[in-house]
C-alpha cells in the first residue's frame, strides 16, 4: 500500500473516522449516488489549455476540420481523446 502524507486536517478526519465518531447517514444509498454523479460530472468537466503548434499543422487541422464539417478545437480534442483512450 502506498502512504502518503496527510495535513493536519485530514489527520484530524482520520482519527475520528477510526474513533468511530461518524454515523452513516439515513439516506446513504441516495447520498452515495447524488456524490456518485458529482464526481462523474467534475471528471468530465471541459479544460481550456494552451497549446502551441507550428503555423503548417494549425493551417492542416483546420482544412481536416473543414473536410470533416467539424470546429477545429473539437476535431483536435477528438484526436486528443481517441489518442489517450487507446
Amino acid at each position: 500500500m502506498k502512504y502518503f502524507e496527510l495535513t493536519k486536517e485530514e489527520e484530524e478526519i482520520l482519527k475520528a473516522v477510526e474513533a468511530g465518531e461518524f454515523k452513516r447517514v439515513k439516506n446513504f444509498e441516495q447520498v452515495k449516488k447524488d456524490v456518485i454523479e458529482a464526481a462523474k460530472n467534475t471528471i468530465h468537466k471541459s479544460k481550456n489549455i494552451n497549446l502551441r503548434l507550428t503555423e503548417r499543422d494549425l493551417q492542416k487541422l483546420k482544412a481536416k476540420a473543414i473536410e470533416e464539417g467539424l470546429p477545429y478545437q473539437t476535431l483536435a480534442a477528438s484526436i486528443l481523446h481517441k489518442y489517450t483512450n487507446q
